[in-house]
């Protein structure tokens, strides 16, 4: 992988809108509920009860989801104003993806009703949203195309695991630096091997492109 082919994916990130969405949130009046969650908790697991959409405050989320056969696959990496576990807004009633913190949370919880009715309401809530759902359509998609043409090595899945864990996939700024995550981890979330997660992690640091130590740098 040569650092054009890093570059380009970095550049490929859809950015999402900005805004104060927690102000409008709170001045609304809304139900919702501020939780504080530690770092590596889990917000919710594939197939809990879906009863409200998440905005996250601060900190930073990923989510997985798992196969029949018990392999987890990363969907997204999130940043302070996104939205996530919008399935409910579909009439869903179970969760399709498990939430968990890679950093200390705080989350709002926004009950399906009361969401619904601010997204009605609200045309700036409802434009930011959109834009947010649409980006990360837009993302899954191309990680859809790659994996049905095979379009993705392994040496891609893994460094694009990377760059999410670092932040390149949110609107703000790339923090840089991922979560201390095990190889054991990395494997299941690009779907490979640890031990070809062994062999690729030390050429990305030969190369320049990570560095490790108490976290990722990339």
């Amino acid at each position: 992988m040569t650092p054009d082919r890093i570059h380009a994916m970095r550049r490929s990130v859809p950015r999402e809108p900005t805004g104060d969405v927690e102000a409008l949130l709170t001045s609304t009046g809304s139900d919702s509920a501020l939780i504080q969650y530690r770092r590596t908790a889990t917000i919710f697991s594939q197939d809990d009860q879906c009863e409200g959409v998440l905005y996250l405050r601060t900190g930073r989320v990923i989510l997985t989801v798992r196969s029949d056969a018990g392999r987890d696959a990363m969907v997204a990496k999130l940043g302070p104003g996104q939205f996530f576990g919008e399935s409910c807004l579909a009439g869903r009633t179970t969760r399709t993806t498990t939430a968990t913190t890679t950093t200390a949370c705080s989350v709002r919880v926004i009950p399906t009703v009361t969401m619904k009715r601010l997204l009605q309401r609200e045309r700036r809530l409802a434009d930011h949203f959109i834009a947010h759902t649409l980006a990360r359509n837009i993302r899954i998609e191309q990680d859809l195309l790659g994996h049905l043409f095979n379009l993705d090595s392994t040496e891609r899945r893994l460094a694009r695991t990377l760059l999410r864990l670092a932040g390149y996939a949110t609107g703000s700024a790339p923090a840089r630096r991922g979560p201390k995550v095990s190889h054991e981890r990395l494997a299941h979330l690009a779907g490979t091997t640890r031990a070809r997660v062994d062999v690729l992690m030390r050429e990305f640091q030969r190369l320049g492109f990570v560095r490790q130590g108490r976290d990722t740098q990339v």
